[in-house]
């Protein structure tokens, strides 16, 4: 089966009665969507809610137990749907994790999706190959060099790559239906916002487009229609533009929601707990703040301002070159991991699944890390103490686990990112650092991960909050820190809205030019 010419009917895809599950969890019950040419269509719901599980049934990936599919007046059986199927039938993917490779060029990461043009011989015609790719980029109006390397791609021109190489082969004369799993999940919202309006130009000139996205505000400036799944079932199809966020909140969580924000606490007059005088480090260029019992400083800033290197910086993984770090008055000479944590600093990375989660072990185990010794006694390991305490804090965070023993990997990643979280809360640090703690995970478990920092906070702890969300940002926030190329150009302290923020950080980005 062909994608469809432009010619042809409005409705894209039917899929109808999609059902799955896994041992005794149903993942999909009785599930519906239909999808037209030429609409954004956002498809919305909570961690564990069906997104993934009916993005790989579509892809040919997994097999329905029941359901079907229906693209122009052909039915196919999505309980023996494969990748080819769903190939020759339009769809197209690109998941969040691009699979973009940063050391070769954009010719080649083109040419690795099977596009490169290739003589009688089976040799790589490098003269038409170029040609191609050229054609490739021009449709998404990707103004790059192709033998640029990957790596010197912005995070949304690498997007762009991605989404150029899923589409290449389907030429101007026909339709794709794209779908893309969290495209923006780790972009700021002006980048983001690059991303969007190539999916509305690509919709435009006939495509469908399937965005899988956590973030509410972009399902609203984007999407024309928004699908919800909740507990693997449909819980709405409605038009985007009469959807008001606290609707959409609604229909994702079945329930209104207690916004989590700042109480202004600070006493200024209060010792510092951490102090940075003229610290640099890689990126991070003579930086200076104080922070305070109870304080939460923000840190904004573009992709590529040095948020991440600054937090690395303060707890010791990324060398200090230059400057003083001073812990409640002391100074930290060398700070290393070991020594930051022994100071009580905690740091919640960027990338749970590299920095933060232990794959393949226990929820118990994830949030005991480090902390083994207060179980053991008289040599003898406590196990059942361990297991009964973690069960206590899994309600404490608000973690949905079936277990404190059951794998971390049954968890979705918004539960994941509150075990991360609950570990170092655990240790009752003096300081908490965290990066992008909210990145890729549903409202729901937002509200939740953000309501535990706003708790941590009112009891003394003094929190680094470095996040692309700047409404967030701006709501826990008792000052925020403008961070560019490296540098703090701005201190906001007054009442700020997130679109002032961004408007804010795009002055400051332009000005340090």
């Amino acid at each position: 089966m062909k994608p469809a010419t432009i010619d042809g009917p409005r409705t894209a895809v039917a899929v109808r009665g999609l059902s799955k599950r896994f041992g005794n969890t149903q993942a999909l019950d009785n599930v519906d969507l239909q999808l037209t040419w030429g609409e954004v269509h956002a498809l919305v719901g909570g961690n564990g809610s069906g997104k993934s599980t009916l993005i790989k049934i579509l892809a040919g990936v997994l097999s329905a137990d029941e359901g079907s599919l229906d693209i122009d007046d052909v039915t196919t059986d999505l309980t023996g749907h494969r990748p080819e199927e769903a190939a020759r039938a339009g769809f197209r993917f690109v998941h969040q994790d691009l699979g973009v490779f940063p050391i070769l060029s954009v010719a080649d990461n083109l040419g690795l999706g099977g596009q490169f043009v290739t003589g009688p011989t089976g040799s790589i015609r490098a003269r038409a190959s170029r040609e191609r790719v050229r054609e490739v980029l021009r449709r998404l109006d990707l103004d790059v060099d192709p033998q640029a390397l990957a790596s010197t791609l912005s995070m949304p021109q690498r997007a762009l790559l991605a989404i150029g190489r899923a589409l290449q082969d389907v030429d101007e004369q026909h339709r794709a239906i794209l779908v893309l799993d969290e495209p923006t999940a780790a972009l700021p919202a002006e980048e983001a916002g690059e991303l969007l309006r190539t999916l509305r130009r690509l919709a435009d000139a006939g495509h469908s487009v399937v965005l899988v996205s956590h973030r509410l505000d972009e399902v609203r400036q984007a999407a024309d229609r928004v699908t919800c799944l909740r507990d693997g079932r449909n819980a709405g199809t409605l038009d985007a533009a009469d959807l008001t966020e606290p609707k959409l909140v609604e229909l994702i969580l079945g329930g209104k929601i207690n916004v989590t924000t700042g109480a202004g606490r600070i006493a200024r007059s209060e010792a510092p707990v951490l102090e940075l005088r003229h610290v640099s480090a890689g990126p991070v260029r003579d930086v200076s703040f104080t922070l305070r019992p109870g304080e939460i400083v923000g840190i904004a800033g573009l992709l590529g301002s040095g948020r991440t290197e600054l937090l690395e910086a303060i707890f010791g993984v990324r060398r200090i070159n230059s400057g003083d770090l001073l812990v409640r008055g002391e100074a930290v000479r060398f700070p290393t991991s070991a020594r930051m944590k022994s100071h009580g600093v905690a740091f919640v990375p960027e990338d749970r699944g590299t920095g933060g989660v232990f794959p393949e072990h226990s929820v118990a185990t994830n949030m005991t890390v480090g902390q083994s010794r207060r179980y053991f006694r008289r040599g003898w390991f406590r196990r059942r103490l361990m297991v009964a305490e973690v069960t206590r804090d899994l309600t404490r965070y608000s973690v949905k686990a079936p277990g404190a023993q059951a794998g971390i990997e049954t968890l979705s990643g918004g539960n994941q990112q509150k075990v991360v979280l609950g570990r170092w809360l655990r240790t009752d640090p003096a300081i908490l650092l965290l990066d992008e703690p909210t990145q890729g995970i549903d409202v729901g478990a937002r509200e939740a991960i953000l309501g535990l920092i706003a708790e941590a906070s009112r009891k003394g702890m003094a929190v680094v909050l470095a996040s692309s969300e700047f409404e967030e940002l701006t709501r826990l926030s008792d000052r925020i820190l403008v961070l560019c190329r490296g540098q703090v150009t701005q201190e906001v302290h007054d009442q700020t809205t997130a679109h002032e923020l961004l408007e804010i950080v795009l002055e400051n980005q332009r000005l340090t030019r």
